[in-house]
């Protein structure tokens, strides 16, 4: 869906590199997916940047790209918006090889990197105009094109403002304005919360959840700031080293490393109580799958194995015992949590 009312002719991709991809995932949602990264490599002398990566994303998602510095990220992401070759493998948007057919992929992907040069002397109409000039608008498509990025990013009150007195916030607004001009179907977004106060942050993570819900649009970002990206994304990969340690959704992602610690249904609860917090101690120290208990004022937490049925019967016997129970829940995984246990601190 484009950024406009009017609907313009869906892109269709070869059919060979259609028919190409059996992927589980695509199998399993009945779609192909709009982002595919197929044995993808980039070596830089012994340095393998990017080594054997491989995944893939979906129209309406926002997939987090996870990763330390150094770990592959933006070489992957350059790739993908056709700015570096690989030196194997390919990567697909929307049916599109990234090595056989860059223009077409220009045509259909925005990328926003992580600075960008913001042309003195200019303001902020003047600014997107030059990059719709860039794209090929012309006369009233042009004026369109530039008007409708002012209204989504909600820059238009700001549209006569010099861009080098723009605030920070402003600013990566600007540049996703500019990602947006020719309204493309793919978003490849590198840190572009960086540097933003809370508020700014919250906008644009907003906008971001904007482009793919309502308008469809996949979108691929890199973050530094976990527990945002956990908000906000659908998916996720994550890379260390040049090599992809885990993708999927964010559940299935939580859902391996528990199985991987060898007890599926493993997990932290909480448990919190108005009064009665040594008491509540020692009644759990003697129940079935609790170990390792902590508290912290009337904060208890605890190591659980046992599955739903055992939960339930555990808060019914804690509620039998009369224990003031505040607060009974198991601790969510974050995506934060995620990426320590997979991730092993490994640098190039």
């Amino acid at each position: 869906m484009n950024l406009d009312t009017q609907q313009t002719a869906a892109h269709t991709p070869p059919a060979e590199a259609a028919s190409g991809n059996g992927s589980a995932a695509a199998l399993r949602t009945g779609r192909e997916p709009t982002i595919r990264i197929s044995h993808l490599n980039r070596f830089f002398g012994k340095l393998k940047a990017v080594n054997n990566v491989s995944f893939q994303a979906f129209a309406g998602q926002v997939m987090g790209f996870i990763g330390p510095n150094g770990a592959g990220k933006t070489t992957t992401m350059r790739i993908l918006a056709t700015l570096d070759v690989p030196t194997a493998g390919d990567a697909f948007v929307s049916g599109y090889s990234v090595v056989d057919d860059p223009d077409r992929v220009r045509k259909i992907l925005g990328f926003m990197p992580d600075s960008f040069g913001r042309y003195g002397n200019m303001n902020v109409v003047e600014y997107l105009d030059f990059f719709a000039r860039a794209y090929g608008f012309r006369g009233a498509k042009r004026r369109d094109a530039v008007e409708r990025v002012l209204v989504f990013t909600e820059l238009r009150k700001l549209a006569e403002k010099s861009i080098d007195t723009l605030s920070k916030g402003m600013t990566q607004r600007l540049g996703l304005g500019r990602t947006l001009i020719h309204d493309p179907d793919v978003l490849i977004l590198d840190e572009p919360a960086a540097g933003l106060d809370p508020r700014a942050r919250i906008e644009v993570r907003e906008l971001i959840r904007l482009l793919a819900t309502q308008l469809r649009k996949t979108v691929l970002i890199s973050s530094h700031i976990l527990t945002e990206l956990g908000e906000i994304c659908d998916s996720a990969a994550i890379i260390e080293a040049g090599k992809i340690l885990a993708s999927g959704s964010i559940d299935e992602i939580r859902r391996e490393q528990r199985e991987r610690r060898g007890h599926a249904d493993a997990g932290t609860m909480i448990l919190r109580l108005s009064a009665g917090v040594e008491a509540a101690e020692r009644w759990l120290a003697e129940q079935p799958h609790v170990g390792q208990i902590t508290s912290a004022g009337d904060l208890i937490t605890f190591a659980y194995q046992g599955d739903d049925d055992a939960q339930h019967a555990l808060l019914k016997s804690l509620l039998l015992n009369e224990f003031r129970v505040t607060e009974f829940h198991r601790k969510s995984e974050s995506l934060e949590d995620a990426f320590m246990a997979i991730t092993k601190g490994i640098t190039q």
